[in-house]
């Protein structure tokens, strides 16, 4: 679809979020500001609900909402990170941190030798001591926390402590077991739970109202019901229902925009590229569905099983079988909230490395 997603163009406010305990807790947050862990499975509106919060608590919230992946950090190399836009101000030429840093003595290193911690860790200070650009505080968001290593949640905490009086920190995450002790207590908890059917057909009604786009109610529960609590499936799955009648949402074209509007192209081209021992541009795919996509581990693996048995001819059956079996293992970490990126990577790597044994004992 070319035309904006409806996702961006119909960003709810607080007010306009589906979950009434939601509204509350956050509409509690606008004039006494705390740090939050927001969490809840993919796609419920987490971050959305951020953006609404921001957007109601500062007068500039574009300047004073930042946003931070956390797998801008922790999947990337150190000379990517030194090299993003976003961050290479504070980690090329000299600031005075770094200078202190390297007075303290000979075990001090110059921003060159610095480690990643110490490259977030001084990223995240120096975004937290700035002023704000309107009103008294401004809010810092790490998106998908549930990979922040430890050693970084320690600096975090300290990063916190310091700037608490300026700056808001809110933590997105599907586990916030993950989170230390120190983090979470100094967290105010906002559950987000998935919508129901009535509250996504809500949410979908009152979109395409003010699209002007005619919509049958019972495509548009047809939709909601397949959307299964997941409110962003259920919003580009709607818009590109319209787009596929036309302008109008149809039971048809609803029909055909849900039988498209999975991801088994994405999960094919994931096991291609492990098949050809690709494994790099196979981990690059992994990265892209479980941050872009919002999928869990375990989602996702159960998900990649399904397309692989659905290409029996593509994988063979004794591969599609050692498949299987290296997923048994792999399934235990992600249920444990082990890294699902590290765990299912290793997994394609060891499924490709077994079929090239395989494929040489053939060609001997």
């Amino acid at each position: 679809m070319d035309a904006p997603l409806w996702t961006d163009t119909h960003a709810p406010s607080v007010s306009d979020l589906p979950q009434s305990e939601v509204r509350e807790r956050l509409a509690r947050t606008v004039d006494e500001p705390m740090n939050l862990v927001v969490q809840g499975p993919p796609g419920v509106g987490k971050t959305a609900a951020v953006r609404a919060l921001a957007r109601e608590a500062h007068e500039d919230p574009d300047a004073d909402l930042v946003e931070i992946n956390v797998a801008d950090f922790f999947d990337r190399t150190k000379k990517e990170i030194r090299e993003d836009p976003r961050f290479s101000r504070f980690l090329q030429g000299q600031t005075e941190f770094s200078k202190q840093y390297r007075r303290g003595g000979k075990g001090n290193k110059y921003k060159r030798e610095w480690s990643k911690r110490d490259m977030i860790s001084h990223v995240m200070q120096e975004l937290a001591s700035y002023r704000p650009a309107s009103g008294t505080y401004k809010t810092v968001l790490l998106d998908n926390a549930e990979t922040i290593r430890e050693d970084f949640q320690q600096a975090l905490r300290r990063v916190m402590e310091q700037y608490h009086r300026n700056t808001q920190f809110v933590i997105t995450t599907r586990q916030p077991s993950k989170l230390i002790p120190p983090i979470r207590s100094r967290c105010f908890p906002v559950p987000v739970r998935a919508p129901t059917t009535d509250e996504i057909e809500g949410v979908l009604s009152e979109i395409t109202d003010r699209e002007d786009v005619d919509a049958d109610p019972m495509a548009l529960n047809l939709v909601a019901s397949k959307a299964d609590g997941d409110l962003r499936y259920a919003v580009l799955a709607a818009q590109h229902a319209a787009v596929e009648g036309d302008g109008e949402i149809t039971v048809e074209s609803a029909q055909t925009a849900l039988s498209e509007a999975g991801h088994d192209d994405e999960l094919k081209a994931v096991l291609d590229s492990a098949a050809r021992g690709d494994v790099g541009d196979a981990r690059d795919k992994l990265t892209e569905l479980l941050d872009d996509r919002g999928f869990g581990g375990q989602e996702l693996l159960s998900e990649l099983l399904r397309v692989a048995d659905t290409y029996p001819e593509a994988f063979g059956e004794s591969n599609l079988v050692r498949l299987h079996r290296l997923a048994g293992a792999v399934d235990l970490d992600l249920a444990e909230g082990n890294d699902a990126r590290l765990h299912l990577t290793h997994l394609l790597a060891a499924w490709a490395g077994g079929q090239r044994e395989l494929d040489g004992e053939a060609l001997a």
